[in-house]
């Protein structure tokens, strides 16, 4: 790891800084960037100091900056963080060695997305990747997982990704079902991507105020403080996120129309849609992922619920679905 010994050269600036400007990571504080290498704390303070106050500083502008004027040893530092930062949190080494040798359909990560059943047209914005990593994502014209993958594969080794990316990236890599549950409507100890996760995620993604406004509006009950945090949810707020929730509902049920053609059969190999959506492990996610649902499932033909008398009976399954539902 590199000491801040005050000998560093012009030289050494100029190759760290233009790397430095490829990274995602360049309006990052420095001082995080320090810990996450077990670097000593950057000595500067202010929601300034990040790579992208001095990356376009000449060596000898550099020398000039308040706070590194007269400090070498914090050119030093501010060099060997940098320098560290790219070797420490660049995990496509192995894989650019890999690739080197490899064609574009040797790819790895697509390989693993085929092993797990992931569709590789899944969209990213459809992922649980923040908003800053989805901005990024388009600039980058990575619209799908199979263009993240290409996209991983052909990233010049000097580049860095972080946040969410390079976790995406490394549990890919590695198939860790852990991590990728945490972005994907993925399932761990199964494949796939599965409705439940999806539509749990999509609750998820609600602010909690308005999510305990919807279940209390849905017919859920809340506690006292939950109560109280809902109420701060007009009518008309409510009434529009809950349109935009059904709308994105809707866009999850096109995106898995397998899982959705699959529903009925599910539900009754489970027993129930409430037994269907326990794997979300959260009973008013399961409550708000039910009624997001409810539009999806028909009601039994006259036909098939008719009893003796040949009127509708109240037994079968979509019917003790629907009095489920509407409770």
């Amino acid at each position: 790891m590199s000491q801040p010994t005050g000998e560093r050269t012009a030289g050494d600036w100029d190759k760290v800084r233009m790397d430095f400007h490829t990274s995602i990571m360049v309006d990052t504080s420095l001082n995080s960037l320090a810990q996450n290498v077990d670097a000593a704390d950057w000595t500067l303070s202010g929601k300034d100091e990040t790579p992208a106050k001095y990356i376009d500083l000449s060596f000898e502008e550099l020398q000039l900056v308040p706070g590194l004027m007269g400090h070498p040893a914090r050119i030093d530092q501010l060099i060997g963080i940098l320098e560290d930062t790219i070797a420490f949190d660049n995990p496509f080494g192995e894989m650019v060695e890999q690739s080197a040798v490899a064609a574009a359909e040797e790819n790895p990560l697509l390989k693993n997305l085929s092993r797990l059943e992931i569709p590789p047209d899944y969209p990213i914005e459809a992922t649980m990747m923040s908003a800053d990593t989805q901005t990024f994502c388009k600039l980058e014209a990575i619209v799908t997982l199979a263009d993240f993958a290409n996209f991983a594969q052909n990233m010049p080794p000097q580049v860095i990704v972080g946040g969410d990316l390079r976790t995406f990236l490394n549990a890919l890599a590695h198939v860790n079902e852990t991590a990728l549950a945490a972005i994907l409507p993925f399932r761990p100890g199964s494949k796939g991507l599965h409705l439940p996760e999806a539509l749990g995620q999509l609750v998820s993604t609600l602010p909690v105020g308005e999510r305990l406004a919807l279940f209390k509006r849905w017919g859920g009950e809340l506690t006292e403080a939950e109560a109280a945090e809902a109420a701060d949810v007009s009518k008309q707020q409510l009434a529009e996120m809950e349109a935009a929730l059904r709308e994105r509902a809707n866009g999850v049920f096109r995106l898995l129309p397998g899982e959705l053609a699959a529903l009925p059969a599910r539900i009754a190999e489970s027993g129930s849609l409430e037994r269907y959506l326990v794997v979300l492990g959260d009973p008013q996610k399961e409550a708000l992922a039910a009624k997001l649902l409810e539009p999806m499932i028909s009601p039994p033909d006259t036909a098939s619920t008719e009893g003796p008398t040949g009127k509708a009976g109240k037994g079968g399954l979509f019917a003790a679905l629907l009095r489920w539902l509407r409770k």
